[in-house]
């Protein structure tokens, strides 16, 4: 064996030409952190210092997501033609060759069926070393087909975006598969399948404005640039229009403001993802998703499982339970959530215009049972919830929720807790009146068993949005009200300070909702109030919740719409204006007979033993004879 001196002296002979180039180390874009030789970075393409997320290939995605050995691809034979015979500085033809020999992929898609925590389900992910992820003839027959895979076989879809948009070398050809994908995708909803839609960097153009925006969930990866035109296209062409370039000192600074209204926590913020999604995390919240959105099972009655209802307890009066109602320490909507659901995955945004956290909405597992939630948190420790009152985009975002819970037949559960909503400007000048009006239409005509929970303060048309359910149930020192006591004594006394005295004529405490028929169920709380024991209370509260839904669940669907409307159809106290006026004569019969049978009971001569005239019978043993 030759030892290394006379390898190097041989090298040395043959000249520089053979001595391997030296490579740099490979550093973290954003840190610095040196990655050769991280696990994290190796498997997942994530600095295991700053979570820098770096570009993933098709490939090696679907092998981070699939069940081993489970992943059938699909249609890979499928290539590109140059319809356009388009030529730049390199033709189209040797662009699609280079691209194929560099990563190894027919196109800039990748297609199958796998098996993502057990589950089956079909695949579809871009990627972005393939000519940028863009989206051309066959990217968009591609994707098509694997919606129509889905809808045949009845599974779910995911799909993860790379792309730079739609593919310009094939002209309007590409820009015709936005509609292409966008319709296959509509059919899949109309078959009402899971669709997932998961978006990673970068995620622009024609791609981000067609399939990739139809999910029933839509996820981003963190830090990723998610947007219609990308920053460089808007810079480009914003000096096109507005004239000369800026100084080279200045092009930086203007762009960053595009930069980040293009990542993926910017449209978080404003209500146009559910949720962004470490890397490292996606394929146990797709499963757990996955999980939530195809239920396979109903709750059922075991044996020794019927609800007994609690016993009353003496009332209190009704200006202590506002109190209590309204204890800062009472456990909010996520308290519940998180205590009923402990695998609760939340979803985000109203997709129109923000997403407001007075109102939270997810998915979670009760007892077995996948279910939407809709809640109204009030948490005081947090200011962006303003106390529980939602703005407009946060009844948008409850119906959206609602509608989820359509598509997929999954029970509604509601925990309602808000002084009312979010009045001013703003929310006048975002339909608050309108939102408020669609989660009403919608709750009533939901094909899924509903459940409302009044855990808190139930305040005015903004609580009530949320209540429009099968069953209402309340917790026993929660409030339920058209207007606060201190508004009502504000209007009728000119006067806040007189609603402790005005609070029992609202009849706002539960057992009194429960004698006017709002009400079902009375949920006892701990003595002394849910925040003295807040376990218990959602113990109690799972156990009222499991009993109505097992009831609910044997009832045909349509016939339970029906029986929503005749519910809420025969709410309400009133009478016919014939009915008024015989009750008036009659009150005026009664009152000229009493006031007859005194006079004369007066002037009637005692016996000797004081007998008179009989007494008046009164009013009650009157009415009941």
């Amino acid at each position: 064996m030759r030892n290394l001196t006379d390898l190097l002296a041989d090298l040395r002979r043959r000249g520089p030409s053979a001595l391997p180039e030296p490579t740099a180390p490979r550093l973290c874009p954003r840190c610095g952190a040196a990655l050769d030789g991280a696990e994290l970075w190796a498997r997942l393409r994530i600095c295991p210092l700053c979570r820098y997320h770096g570009r993933l290939g098709a490939r090696d995605r679907i092998a981070s997501l699939a069940d081993p050995g489970s992943f059938r691809e699909t249609h890979a034979e499928l290539i590109s033609v140059d319809p356009l015979a388009f030529r730049d500085r390199i033709p189209y033809r040797d662009r699609l060759l280079e691209a194929q020999q560099r990563t190894g992929l027919g196109e800039a898609v990748v297609t199958g069926t796998l098996r993502l925590g057990g589950r089956p389900a079909v695949v579809a992910v871009l990627d972005f070393e393939f000519l940028g992820g863009s989206m051309g003839s066959v990217v968009g027959e591609k994707i098509a087909l694997a919606f129509e895979l889905a809808v045949k076989q009845r599974l779910p879809i995911v799909t993860v975006v790379a792309s730079g948009g739609a593919r310009m070398q094939e002209g309007l050809l590409s820009l015709a598969q936005m509609a292409k994908t966008a319709a296959a995708a509509q059919r899949l909803h109309a078959a009402r399948l899971p669709f997932v839609s998961v978006l990673t960097n970068p995620t622009t153009g024609g791609v981000f404005a067609s399939f990739a925006s139809l999910g029933d969930v839509q996820l981003a990866e963190p830090g990723a640039l998610v947007g219609f035109a990308g920053p460089r296209v808007i810079e480009q062409t914003s000096r096109a229009q507005d004239g000369p370039a800026p100084a080279s000192g200045e092009v930086g600074a203007a762009s960053a403001p595009a930069a980040r209204s293009h990542s993926a926590e910017f449209l978080l913020a404003h209500g146009m993802v559910d949720a962004v999604v470490d890397r490292e995390r996606l394929r146990e919240v797709l499963a757990a998703l996955l999980g939530y959105l195809s239920p396979e099972y109903r709750l059922s009655r075991g044996r020794g499982g019927e609800h007994e209802p609690v016993a009353p307890r003496p009332r209190g009066s009704a200006w202590d339970t506002v109190q209590l109602a309204r204890h800062p320490q009472r456990p909010t909507a996520l308290d519940y959530i998180h205590r009923l659901l402990p695998d609760f995955v939340e979803l985000h945004g109203d997709r129109l215009y923000g997403d407001d956290p007075a109102v939270v909405i997810g998915l979670g597992d009760l007892a077995g049972q996948p279910v939407a939630v809709i809640g109204q948190e009030r948490d005081p420790a947090d200011p962006a919830r303003r106390g529980g009152r939602a703005l407009p985009e946060g009844y948008r975002k409850a119906e959206r929720m609602m509608r989820l819970a359509a598509k997929f037949r999954l029970p509604l559960i509601t925990f309602v807790d808000t002084p009312g909503a979010e009045a001013g400007v703003e929310a006048e000048a975002r339909g608050l009146a309108s939102a408020l009006a669609l989660c009403l239409a919608r709750m009533a005509s939901l094909p899924v068993p509903t459940v409302a929970t009044i855990i808190g303060e139930g305040g005015s048309g903004g609580a009530i949005a949320l209540a429009v359910a099968d069953r209402v149930l309340m917790l026993e020192h929660a409030i339920y009200s058209v207007i606060s006591p201190e508004g009502a004594s504000a209007i009728l006394f000119r006067d806040a300070a007189q609603a402790a005295g005005l609070a029992p004529s609202l009849r706002l405490t539960a057992p009194d909702l429960r004698d006017l028929g709002i009400v079902d169920d009375v949920v006892p709380e701990p003595s002394g109030g849910a925040h003295v024991d807040p376990d218990a209370a959602a113990r109690y509260l799972k156990d009222a919740i499991l009993h109505q839904l097992i009831t609910l669940q044997t009832m045909p669907l349509r016939r339970l719409v029906r029986a929503r409307y005749r519910r809420y159809r025969g709410i309400g106290a009133y009478t016919s204006r014939r009915r008024a006026a015989v009750a008036r004569h009659l009150a005026q019969v009664h009152d000229h007979l009493q006031r007859t049978v005194e006079g004369l009971r007066d002037r009637w001569p005692r016996g000797r033993h004081g007998e008179g005239l009989p007494e008046p019978v009164p009013d009650e043993q009157q009415s009941s004879a």
